[in-house]
């Protein structure tokens, strides 16, 4: 799904190349998954070093009915059960608006690095 996102078409390809969501992982971060017939979404919130919502992807043919709102709301009350107060983002340009509507607030610029050549927007989640 993530190779897949028209949002990283083009030059943005190369931040996914080679990554893959591991079992690792999976075990490690609290990832949650929305699906119906097939899988419609999911997120990874990681807790170390601070809450951070490392991952968030809507599927292609899943946008505009909501999806993302709702993975939004499942991360708010999850984090809420862990005792979180907040959650940093490092957002995909072309997420900004929907993490912005979704309530976080921008705190700053992650400089490019490595293979990603572009800054990122950082934004604080505040929860509850």
């Amino acid at each position: 799904m993530m190779h897949e996102s028209a949002a990283y078409a083009g030059a943005y390809a190369r931040i996914l190349d080679g990554y893959a969501v591991t079992p690792d992982q999976i075990a490690r971060d609290h990832v949650f998954v929305a699906e119906e017939d097939a899988v419609l979404g999911f997120y990874s919130l990681t807790l170390e070093p601070e809450a951070e919502l490392d991952l968030l992807f809507v599927a292609e043919h899943a946008q505009g009915r909501g999806i993302g709102r709702l993975l939004m709301d499942h991360l708010r009350t999850t984090a809420a059960a862990l005792g979180i107060s907040s959650i940093r983002i490092v957002s995909h340009p072309p997420a900004l608006g929907f993490y912005e509507a979704s309530g976080a607030v921008r705190i700053g610029t992650k400089p490019a690095s490595g293979k990603v050549g572009w800054e990122r927007p950082i934004l604080d989640l505040a929860i509850g």
